[in-house]
């Protein structure tokens, strides 16, 4: 029997199978207007698509929850077309088409640990760790007599990713990248 859940405790986080698709909850609020029914407005992300979308839910009705399942598994290898990841316990493999992940390609390293969302055997997407630590392949020269307050240059990652960095970084360091911004954090 498939679990359900009344509107009335929507949580952030949670997912629910709802007008056949997985959404899981950014934003709820109960709202009571003076005339009418009590409804709970909500934000919501489609994990099969990634669009966000805005609904009011009549108060009380019930939604089943959609059980997802978050695998630890190990970056191997890029296929060219697709990203091969290990399960480190089964040594079970699974791949996902580039296309999918084309944002966290841009940080990911081989042997990086990842999270794999799966729901019934369907990958929904991955998550990468917030800050990882990435090598700087290239960097644009120091350009002297730069005296803004906060002087940067261009670089590329391993990964073939453009970002800016401080004057001191140079080819060859290792750095710690925020992969929800993309920006450089600080000095590995």
């Amino acid at each position: 029997m498939a679990e359900m859940v009344s509107s009335n405790d929507f949580k952030n986080g949670m997912t629910i199978l709802w007008d056949d698709s997985i959404y899981q909850i950014l934003e709820f609020q109960h709202v009571k207007p003076g005339k009418g029914q009590a409804f709970v407005r909500t934000k919501m992300k489609n994990l099969r698509t990634g669009s966000t979308i805005e609904y009011s839910f009549q108060n009380g009705i019930k939604i089943e929850v959609a059980q997802i399942e978050k695998k630890k598994m190990q970056y191997i290898y890029n296929t060219g077309s697709s990203c091969a990841f290990m399960d480190t316990e089964t040594y079970e493999q699974v791949e996902i088409d580039n296309d999918r992940l084309a944002w966290e390609l841009n940080f990911m390293t081989e042997g990086m640990e990842v999270l794999i969302v799966d729901y019934e055997g369907e990958i929904l997407n991955i998550i990468i760790p917030e800050k990882v630590e990435i090598k700087v392949s290239e960097c644009d020269p120091n350009v002297r007599g730069n005296s803004t307050q906060n002087p940067q240059k261009g670089a590329v990652l391993e990964t073939g990713y453009k970002i800016l960095v401080p004057l001191f970084i140079n080819e060859g360091d290792v750095i710690i990248v925020n992969t929800n911004e993309g920006k450089y954090c600080s000095r590995a």
